[in-house]
């Protein structure tokens, strides 16, 4: 992924303007009630924050959906929502800089800022693919395309909410518990799901590098992405290269993204004959805030739904599989659309 390259007067002005926002706010608009407040930025992030924090938190997201995440740059007036948060949660390993500058420039003393993919691989598990090439020194932030990871950020979450609101450390630690359950039973499902698909079509090629971890997990060859690292469309010779590569590999069908179109996608499709499908999600959620299925385990869930047959096999594995909140009632958190 790679860091945020606008003008530095502009982030600089940003951050000042963001300050001054923050300093205005009045105790009136923001009172204190004692609720802990979460800020968060991807949605996948924010489903698995309230998930956890259910009705014991007041969460708001800050990265709409339908955007590109890796070019996202707030606005100064998240600062005032930043400002007032005891928590901020962001993925890290480079994927929300603007994002992260804005929090450390106008957090309230106290605030703990919790970069999740920092905390839950090592530099050495880094991964590093053609949209995230190792010479940029940034390694693929997407590890909550892989559930064991995504329990991983889900335990350092509730070690955090515990840690600051001991008060409902036991409602925490239960919603955790259900959630792991969950993401277990979802990970087993997925393993049964591949297990149908032929061995030779168990081969990935994307619209972006999403679903490295993803694919080491359920053992899955990726075969390229037709994003390159700085974001534009990939030029002649790449699309000539992939096109060969899906002639090579006979995969069944190539994978686009349901946010970002890409007519490119349809040509490698159509030259190399596969299908395309224009169907899968890394960080947008399916549906708007309430449906069901708007949370991270309702991602999961229709990416598979979306991918396993594509590829030849069975999704009969994730029937059943319920993938609402684990806590009850409602939580009221933002997810920003």
């Amino acid at each position: 992924m790679r860091a945020w390259k606008g003008p530095a007067y502009g982030l600089a002005t940003a951050l000042v303007l963001a300050a001054v926002i923050a300093c205005s706010d009045t105790e009136e608009e923001s009172p204190d009630d004692g609720v802990l407040r979460v800020v968060t930025t991807v949605s996948p992030i924010t489903s698995l924050v309230e998930n956890i924090g259910g009705t014991r938190i007041r969460l708001e997201g800050i990265i709409p959906e339908w955007t590109n995440s890796h070019t996202f740059s707030p606005s100064p007036s998240v600062a005032r929502v930043m400002a007032e948060a005891d928590l901020i949660v962001l993925n890290g390993l480079f994927l929300e800089e603007p994002s992260l500058e804005m929090a450390m420039a106008n957090k309230k003393d106290g605030a703990v800022i919790l970069t999740l993919g920092d905390k839950a691989i090592s530099p050495e598990e880094w991964v590093f693919d053609f949209s995230f090439p190792e010479s940029d020194g940034h390694p693929n932030p997407h590890l909550w395309t892989s559930p064991i990871l995504a329990l991983k950020y889900a335990e350092l979450i509730r070690d955090e909410l515990v840690a600051l609101d001991a008060s409902n450390a036991g409602y925490y630690r239960e919603n955790y518990a259900k959630l792991e359950a969950r993401i277990e039973d979802l990970d087993r499902r997925i393993s049964a799901a591949f297990q149908t698909v032929p061995v030779g079509n168990r081969k990935l090629l994307t619209y972006h590098d999403s679903f490295p971890l993803f694919a080491s997990r359920y053992g899955l060859e990726i075969i390229g992405a037709v994003q390159p690292s700085d974001f534009r469309e990939p030029s002649a010779r790449e699309v000539a290269r992939l096109i060969d590569q899906v002639r090579e590999t006979g995969v069944p069908a190539i994978f686009g993204s349901e946010v970002f179109p890409s007519p490119v996608m349809r040509q490698i499709a159509k030259e190399g004959g596969a299908k395309f499908i224009d169907q899968l999600r890394d960080d947008d959620l399916p549906g708007s805030s309430g449906d069901p299925r708007h949370t991270y385990l309702g991602l999961m869930l229709t990416n598979i739904e979306v991918m396993i047959p594509a590829l030849g096999g069975s999704a009969d594995a994730m029937s059943g599989f319920d993938p609402g909140p684990v806590f009850e009632g409602a939580s009221g958190a933002k997810y920003p659309e």
